[in-house]
């Protein structure tokens, strides 16, 4: 009878490895079906369905992991079974994967599954995939997202065989023109010895979707070195299609798969390989922030777990508060060595704030499904995170235990966070104005913030608190915003003058609703130090006046969606009116 049953215990472990890869296949088609639908949307500049298929991709992995969770308990009780019966299961949910073309995207819905049914608190690689199943050697396939183009021919002809490949159900505006420039863009980034040298060019053969723009992403090898070679289409206004420029530089391309984008529409089977091709690109991107880009923003936690274990085992630094100042909703801190903070969510907050917590949660997904428009820093959220002890710094935990009290638990030689956000670190802009002496960077910074808030609410977004610290700036010189505690839709709010009257007591009677903002009193708190509030009145004063935030609201109101170009302006084929 023991025998028997547990070949029963087996049988059972095999079948629901089996339920449950059926669960990631058939949320992993869905999510396929809405990718792939991608280039129609483009091709017929269907641009609110394409901002509808973001927040559709990105809630397709939680109605996924529901229903299959509760298949599971419609035939088991899992939560009352051994530890034994499910390292047995892991062991059989192994086998499944041994041929799986997205076998490590598999291993993450896995883990979902034993989060969501054990609520975060088993975490141990018999029981889950802590580290991967394999490690994925690049290479085998990549025939099957690779084209490759003849370069002996002339460059002209080279242009006109990718076009033969990567068809659009869309005339371009003007061909030959595209072709031209093309070709002149090329010649003017390599030389004629470099030309010559060109042993072929590589393209993904997904076509990269996002907004009102497609890429198509490849490399120029030669010999002992490849450069990025991406083209980057756009829809006129007259739908037509238009080559707009071509990225043959890392940082130009680096940008396009930046953290504060959108994830890309990018259909394939094969993610890893995809993956490794971009980051032999792009060898400064991690791993997990290229499978972010591309959507798969659940697998790019999972990466990033890891990838942060590792940092763990070969630093010796402690966690410590994050520099800047304090903030009234969210404790920060970081670990110095480490390129991300980890954001919590105070127990109370100021008087001053009148939101809840759950508000404050709804902020960030807000984000998550909206275009981040470059400005706009991506986050991912965990529960249950353990931190060693040892490595927090006695202020930083005490800090923790006095504003946070309720996400922070002490686990023998562990911290546990219950609930937090990790983001990516970057120099907080009140610093970077203080601490900065270069006079033409201060004033780049100035005008970049004012550029920054513009995109955003652009993007049908008012971003509430507009302090300087709330905004950060990267190595780059991009400031990117990072507060989203009192961010709201723009018909959430009313833009109203302040009053005019030789009465110094008028604004102490002036009736104020909570939906009330007075763009005039911008220029007192954005910016601390006069001179940077003259440099913001000098390149946005628009900005301090209501008239130019109903101006963005009737926009807003027409469901314009418009176009963020992210590389440089000077690198553009035609100037075209999309907001750069």
């Amino acid at each position: 009878m023991r025998n028997q049953h547990s070949l029963d215990k087996h049988q059972q472990a095999k079948m629901l490895a089996y339920q449950i890869m059926s669960g990631f296949d058939r949320s992993y088609r869905r999510y396929s079906r809405i990718t792939a639908g991608a280039q129609e949307r483009f091709e017929k500049s269907e641009w609110a369905a394409s901002a509808q298929a973001i927040k559709d991709r990105i809630t397709i992995y939680h109605q996924s992991l529901t229903e299959i969770v509760t298949e599971i308990y419609q035939n088991i009780h899992p939560e009352t079974l051994p530890d034994s019966f499910w390292w047995s299961t892991k062991t059989q949910y192994t086998n499944l994967l041994k041929d799986h073309p997205q076998f490590e995207l598999a291993e993450t819905f896995y883990n979902s599954v034993i989060g969501r049914i054990y609520r975060h608190v088993k975490f141990d690689n018999q029981m889950m995939y802590v580290l991967p199943s394999r490690c994925h050697l690049p290479g085998p396939d990549r025939y099957k997202v690779v084209n490759s183009f003849d370069t002996t021919g002339t460059v002209r002809a080279m242009f006109e065989a990718i076009f033969d490949v990567y068809r659009f159900k869309v005339n371009f505006d003007n061909f030959e023109l595209d072709i031209s420039n093309l070709d002149a863009a090329l010649r003017q980034r390599l030389n004629q010895q470099q030309l010559s040298s060109v042993q072929t060019i590589e393209m993904l053969k997904s076509v990269f979707y996002r907004g009102k723009a497609a890429y198509l992403v490849g490399r120029i090898c030669m010999p002992g070195e490849t450069l990025p070679f991406v083209i980057a289409l756009h829809m006129s206004d007259s739908n037509t299609l238009i080559v707009d420029a071509l990225l043959t530089e890392r940082p130009h391309m680096s940008v396009i798969f930046g953290f504060a984008r959108s994830y890309f529409m990018a259909e394939t089977q094969h993610p890893a390989e995809v993956v490794a091709f971009l980051q032999e690109l792009l060898p400064h991107k991690k791993n997990f922030e290229l499978y972010t880009s591309l959507g798969f923003y659940k697998h790019g936690k999972t990466v990033f777990f890891r990838n942060y274990l590792e940092h763990l085992e070969a630093s010796t630094d402690k966690f410590e508060l994050a520099p800047g100042i304090k903030g009234l909703v969210m404790a920060v801190f970081h670990l110095p060595s480490y390129g991300v903070v980890f954001k919590l969510i105070r127990d109370e907050f100021a008087e001053s704030k009148k939101i809840t917590r759950e508000h404050v949660k709804d902020c960030y997904r807000l984000v998550k499904m909206t275009d981040r428009v470059g400005r706009m820093a991506d986050t991912h959220e965990y529960v249950n995170f353990l931190f060693p002890k040892a490595r927090f710094d006695e202020t930083l935990l005490e800090h923790l235990l006095e504003t946070c009290a309720s996400s922070v638990s002490i686990q023998d030689d562990y911290i546990c966070i219950k609930h937090m956000y990790i983001e990516r670190k970057m120099t907080p802009l009140n610093l970077y104005l203080r601490d900065e002496t270069d006079q033409d960077k201060i004033k780049d910074a100035v005008k970049d913030l004012g550029l920054c808030i513009k995109q955003i609410a652009l993007a049908n977004i008012f971003p509430g608190d507009m302090l300087h610290k709330n905004f950060g700036i990267t190595k780059t010189g991009r400031v990117i915003f990072y507060d989203y505690d009192e961010i709201c839709y723009m018909n959430e709010r009313t833009f109203r003058e302040l009053p005019k009257s030789d009465d110094p007591y008028a604004l102490d009677t002036l009736s104020v609703g909570p939906s009330d903002v007075f763009p005039e009193q911008f220029e007192h708190f954005i910016l601390g130090k006069k001179h940077l509030k003259d440099l913001l009145k000098e390149y946005h004063g628009d900005l301090m006046t209501p008239q130019y935030w109903k101006e963005l609201q009737k926009v807003a109101a027409q469901g314009i969606i418009q176009n963020f170009t992210p590389y440089p302006e000077h690198i553009r084929f035609r100037q075209a009116s999309a907001a750069s």
